[in-house]
């Protein structure tokens, strides 16, 4: 007797990292109209993981999924943008916290939106000191 048994694999398993539809993310951060630099992008979907990004000197971000993935899970999600940061001196252990530059609407309160859809998504966000967004 003899038993055959088939697997099948999906395709592209690059684009489905847990077996979930990804979106690759990437765009700006502006505030009040200059590049922010050196500002956390976290794409927090309905359920599940959020990916994180962080803008370099020219305010552009990519996002990344746990650690080994580009992108994010396709579907809406709540985006928060922050500043705030933690930065520990190995040598001294001294913790350094950088003080939060935006409203709390761009992160504890997020009022932020995306969907990601798959493929390539680019989203801009264009912040300022004392209103709210546009995007």
């Amino acid at each position: 007797m003899l038993l055959t048994i088939t697997a099948v694999l999906p395709s592209g398993c690059s684009d489905k990292p847990d077996g979930i539809a990804f979106g690759k993310v990437n765009g700006t951060v502006t505030l009040d109209g200059q590049p922010l630099p050196d500002a956390t992008v976290q794409f927090q979907p309905a359920a599940g993981r959020p990916s994180y990004g962080r803008t370099d000197a020219d305010g552009r971000y990519a996002l990344g999924y746990r650690g080994r993935s580009w992108g994010a899970v396709v579907g809406p999600h709540t985006v928060k943008i922050t500043t705030e940061d933690r930065i520990e001196n190995e040598q001294t252990g001294e913790v350094r916290v950088m003080k939060e530059l935006l409203p709390a609407h761009y992160h504890a309160r997020s009022e932020l939106t995306a969907d990601v859809t798959t493929g390539e998504n680019v989203v801009d966000f264009a912040l300022t000191s004392n209103s709210k967004t546009s995007r």
